[in-house]
């Protein structure tokens, strides 16, 4: 596994890089400016999440999502993180100039008892509150048995997370919840205004084995996107692809998304090639950043 050099330290961003960021973002093109493009910290997750903030800042992003990294746990914040550990997060996002729009949180124990799960997604809307993020995204369960109890737990605590200012969405995410029709069972069944869909084209091929083309699937989420994970796919199953040089026609899916009613909200890439150094990652962020930028004016 590649070990950060002084040059990839995460530690402190550069008034250079600072000055940097800034100019590419003053330079972005204003027709998008609906939608906030953003990345994940997903495709730096051999090293610490703070790498791949550098990388963000560095690529010309403006907007952040805290995913999984090289750390302690791999998913970044979960049931196990304090308030005051996410609190150093978010400062840690706006010390480069980006600003926090999701935070994917780990597990809650909805297996022990709802009761349970209760305790924990409610430490996990904590944290993102403490880290002022506005979006909570949870990807669901696998396992039929839990689907009732898990979704008890996501709507006992919409009304906290609402008191917050926070929006909790589920996204594609295989099992119960593969495709967009599936997810708005589970919306529907929880029924609160502020649980939407986090839509993620790349998983809707991933998990049915290419099957099912997130252009065809993408109607069904009608009314419901709050915000997308922009994610390719290269057959046989493969998602750690740089958007637009797989499958996903991304232009297609954000038109028919914006014919259901998505117009605006976080749009963050969450893969990309898989490459060796921080340096080679952030060059393919920025790939990443341009073309959704163009495909988001389409």
């Amino acid at each position: 596994m590649p070990i950060l050099t002084a040059r990839q330290s995460p530690s402190r961003p550069t008034r250079r890089r600072l000055l940097q960021t800034a100019l590419v973002s003053a330079a972005a093109p204003f027709a998008s400016a609906g939608f906030q493009i953003g990345c994940y910290t997903r495709p730096w997750d051999q090293f610490d999440y703070r790498a791949g903030l550098d990388g963000m800042a560095e690529a010309g992003y403006k907007y952040a999502g805290l995913m999984t990294h090289k750390g302690k746990t791999w998913v970044i914040v979960t049931t196990r993180t304090t308030a005051e550990e996410a609190a150093a997060m978010g400062a840690e996002v706006r010390r480069r100039g980006l600003e926090l729009a999701s935070v994917y949180v780990g597990d809650f124990p909805v297996e022990k008892s709802v009761q349970a799960g209760i305790e924990g997604l409610t430490h996990l809307i904590d944290c993102c509150a403490a880290a002022r993020s506005p979006r909570a995204l949870i990807g669901g369960t696998g396992k039929p048995e839990l689907v009732e109890p898990y979704y008890k737990v996501v709507a006992e605590c919409c009304d906290y997370a609402a008191s917050k200012n926070i929006g909790i969405s589920v996204k594609p995410h295989g099992g119960t919840n593969a495709t967009a029709a599936q997810c708005r069972k589970i919306i529907e069944m929880v029924g609160r205004k502020n649980f939407g869909m986090w839509y993620d084209p790349g998983n809707i091929f991933y998990y049915s084995d290419g099957k099912v083309d997130p252009l065809d699937d993408v109607p069904d989420a009608r009314g419901l996107i709050v915000g997308m994970s922009i994610k390719d796919y290269k057959p046989p199953k493969e998602v750690l692809v740089t958007p637009g040089t797989g499958l996903v026609n991304f232009r297609g899916v954000l038109a028919r998304a914006r014919e259901g009613g998505f117009t605006r909200g976080p749009l963050l890439v969450e893969c990309l090639d898989r490459r060796a150094t921080a340096a080679e990652i952030t060059a393919e962020a920025r790939k990443a950043r341009l073309f959704l930028e163009e495909a988001a004016r389409s």
